[in-house]
Formats: C-alpha cells, structure tokens, sequence
C-alpha cells in the first residue's frame, strides 16, 4: 500500500531542494517531518506540506482498512527539474547577464512498514 504527493513547479533550485529531501529519504512520516520544522532552508517548508501530503493521501485512500499511522515511512522521495525562466541582468558596457530561475518538481512517495 503505497501514496504519492507531487508539488510541481515550486520556485527552489532542484539542487537546494535535493539537499533537504535526502535529509527525510527513509525515515519514518512523523520523523520527518520533526526533521523539517528544524531545517533551516527555504525548501524544508515546500517539502513539508507535500509530505503531509501524501499521509493524507493514504489515509483516505485506504478508508476501509485501518492505516496504522505509526508504521508510515518514506519509500520514495525526489525532485526532478522545472522549467527555468531566463532572465537577462544589464550590466556595463552594453552587456547582459543571464539570470536562471530555476524551478523543481517534489514527489513523496509514503508506505507501510511491514510487521516483523
């Protein structure tokens, strides 16, 4: 039994937002999260809402069986690249800079612990 949650186009770098999903691969939900409210990156509060997410995914996904929530942990967790908006900075002498506005895409994939 598995849910997903995916937040696209979310306005972080996918190289800042890997740094922090890497911190949450395989821990169970309830850690993660407490590993994210102290996390001290902007991408930590995207990552946040797209893990809460998909524990509510499947919880109402799987309405006739109980979901025993303490046994939830991260089976899957990536972000892959955005489009990027480029943007051009004047700078002297007639130049221009390129600027990259880089955007990602989060997924979070939430399991069942096996017993035993």
């Amino acid at each position: 039994m598995e849910a997903r949650a995916i937040a696209k186009y979310i306005g972080i770098s996918p190289r800042k937002a890997r740094m922090v999903i890497d911190n949450i691969r395989g821990l169970d939900v309830d850690r993660a999260i407490d590993v994210l409210d102290f996390t001290n990156r902007a991408a930590a509060k995207e990552i946040k809402k797209v893990v809460q997410a998909a524990r509510a995914n499947i919880i109402s996904k799987n309405k006739d069986v109980k979901v025993d929530e303490s046994r939830l942990y991260i089976s899957r967790a990536y972000v892959d690249e955005g489009p990027t908006l480029k943007r051009f900075q004047p700078v002297s002498r007639g130049r221009a800079f390129k600027i990259r506005k880089r955007a990602c895409h989060i997924a979070v994939y939430v399991s069942e612990r096996k017993v035993g």
